[in-house]
């Protein structure tokens, strides 16, 4: 397949200083995407080891970040719960088509708060949570019709009173050791500018890489 691409509307370099925070940098980009971006700027592709060593792969949304990590939320017996559980090791991407730009990160997980979860839980839509107690995400699912049931029971269940987050649904952290900022330039000559560090409580190293 052949990509056809031009040039001429790509955008200026926008300012890499690498002796910004990761996270103060990552922050702009984001507010940048959520201007330019038609839809969910924080969509982010997330990576994960299953037992048999097969990497997977699927998009969340980033939920939250500070310089502790980045925080999605998922059901912990998903597919992608239960290969955490035994590898809590993940990678993320978050690619901006708009702006010709990408970040990529990917380093140990750790649960986040209790409190966490709870605040976020609280935060989504009824028939959100609702559908958190209803899905047994991951499991196979004979007929549709039985997950619409499981919807219907739980609506009846909670009527009138506050839907509770279940014990199952968490708040994950992923503490980046390498965090990557890429930013298209033309003919391939991308610039790539890279934080690492060799542990969550050290302090960055910073290199460019070649594209």
């Amino acid at each position: 397949m052949q990509l056809l691409k031009t040039d001429d509307a790509t955008p200026q370099l926008p300012s890499l200083d690498p002796a910004v925070d990761p996270f103060q940098l990552f922050a702009g980009w984001l507010r940048e995407a959520e201007d330019a971006e038609v839809n969910d700027a924080n969509a982010m592709a997330l990576a994960t080891v299953g037992p048999d060593g097969l990497p997977d792969v699927r998009m969340v949304l980033l939920k939250g970040f500070d310089r502790d990590g980045f925080v999605f939320y998922t059901n912990s017996e998903s597919r992608k719960g239960g290969q955490l559980a035994g590898n809590m090791q993940a990678a993320g991407a978050l690619h901006w088509k708009s702006l010709r730009r990408q970040v990529r990160f990917r380093g140990p997980v750790e649960f986040a708060t209790e409190a966490e979860a709870d605040a976020y839980f609280a935060s989504r839509a009824r028939d959100s949570r609702i559908g958190a107690w209803a899905s047994r995400q991951s499991r196979t699912l004979a007929d549709r019709s039985l997950l619409e049931a499981a919807v219907a029971r739980e609506t009846d269940r909670f009527d009138g009173r506050e839907v509770p987050r279940p014990p199952r649904w968490k708040g994950y952290r992923v503490r980046p050791l390498y965090l990557e900022f890429w930013v298209d330039r033309p003919f391939r000559l991308h610039h790539r500018l890279v934080y690492r560090r060799d542990g969550v409580r050290d302090d960055w190293q910073t290199e460019l890489l070649q594209p």
